[in-house]
């Protein structure tokens, strides 16, 4: 990770000594970080932050937080003292687009980190592409987000150039998926649902694909909706399959009583999902979670030397949540926008330009720095450089990665 110091604002955080100021205000004091007449620079987060997907949301909003302390306390941008404006979103697509008025209203917000879910991003791109605000989420694996439905028959085009991600798409999460179900885990027949969310439906329908061309069957395939917990009707059907996994597109709060239901029926067969099930909160909700399997981006960061820092002061800080599993692609986010924030001061005179959102819109492409997940860039539609997935399985109710590797396309 480059060197920012990171150790050096520990006690800083834990005594709650930074302070942030008010959005569009001069900051005339010391403020800890060598005095000076600074500009305020906000950069705005949405994310769940009450509700089922809360854990992950809340996980979201302390990463950005933490990125935006450590700039301040390094003074990264000379001049610049930036401030988070987290919004909750509720995990609702109407919710989001909401929120997206109301950043693109405030006129010190140049860059919004988020949001969670495939399906509020929707709802958020175009207004905030309109207002030429730039957005990038830390967990939005929808391919067709950056890329256009015509992804799916090599007619890529890029939707948004406001928008930015550094989770990686459903198109190589479905395929590593299908590769480690069919080659490593041996896995023939399995049983596919969705939860008809965009997130959901979109990483089914790309482990179908993939899971079909290496030579496996799928058994069966079922809808179900997101809020119900009684799921023993679809649990019968898969039973009459034979199928040998159960793979759900779709989110933990679901996908926790879902598995426990299978094994309840005895099917002694693993769930698998992707991201959006890789989380602490599953074996939570599933007293028979034991060999259940999920997929996630990039390495788990606390095996990346390069995510050290980060985890030693987020512990440091004293956040009452875990960084969960989209921390460090939340820091990386948040510290892309602040990247982009550094090139554009420093191509105008060491201050923050009057077309602010024009300018670092202009710097995204040029942002690339070695973040906490591993080296950060985006490609000409936006999304990472960086492909690499990881397999976990559930070993006395903890998610324990078991295999990483980028996984052959196409």
């Amino acid at each position: 990770m480059r060197q920012r110091s990171l150790i050096a604002i520990t006690a800083a955080l834990a005594a709650g000594s930074l302070t942030l100021t008010a959005c569009g205000s001069r900051d005339d004091s010391s403020n800890g970080s060598g005095g000076g007449d600074k500009t305020t620079v906000v950069i705005g987060v949405d994310a769940p932050l009450t509700g089922d997907l809360s854990a992950l949301g809340l996980g979201i909003q302390n990463s950005a937080d933490l990125a935006v302390k450590t700039a301040n306390k390094d003074e990264f941008v000379k001049g610049v003292e930036f401030k988070l404006e987290p919004l909750d979103d509720q995990a609702q697509p109407s919710v989001g687009q909401q929120n997206a008025q109301k950043f693109i209203s405030d006129k010190d917000v140049l860059g919004v980190v988020g949001p969670l879910n495939s399906s509020v991003s929707q709802q958020m791109q175009k207004p905030l592409n309109d207002a030429g605000l730039v957005q990038v989420s830390p967990a939005n694996t929808g391919t067709e987000l950056t890329q256009g439905d015509g992804w799916k028959t090599g007619n890529s085009v890029r939707q948004f150039k406001t928008f930015f991600r550094t989770a990686t798409t459903d198109e190589v999460q479905g395929a590593f998926a299908a590769e480690y179900l069919y080659s490593k885990a041996g896995i023939k027949k399995v049983y596919l649902i969705d939860d008809q969310k965009t997130y959901g439906a979109g990483l089914a329908a790309s482990f179908k694909t993939n899971y079909t061309k290496l030579g496996g069957k799928i058994v069966g395939s079922d809808h179900i909706n997101p809020d119900d917990r009684d799921f023993n009707a679809v649990v019968a059907k898969i039973k009459k399959t034979g199928a040998e996994a159960l793979y759900y597109g779709g989110e933990y709060p679901a996908a926790g009583p879902l598995s426990q239901q299978l094994k309840d029926s005895g099917q002694n067969i693993p769930l698998m999902g992707g991201d959006g099930i890789y989380s602490a909160e599953f074996p939570k909700l599933n007293k028979k979670a034991e060999g259940d399997l999920a997929t996630s981006v990039g390495k788990p960061v606390e095996q990346l030397p390069s995510a050290k820092e980060f985890i030693a002061n987020y512990k440091a800080a004293g956040y009452k949540d875990a960084y969960e599993a989209y921390g460090g692609l939340t820091y990386d986010a948040t510290w892309s926008i602040i990247e982009a924030v550094k090139l554009a001061v420093e191509g105008n005179d060491g201050k923050v330009p009057a077309d602010g959102r024009k300018a670092v819109l202009d710097a995204m492409s040029k942002v690339k720095f070695d973040g906490v997940t591993g080296p950060i860039s985006f490609d000409e539609f936006g999304d990472t450089t960086n492909t690499l997935m990881t397999a976990y399985k559930i070993k006395k109710n903890a998610w324990v990665p078991e295999y990483s590797a980028s996984p052959k396309l196409g």
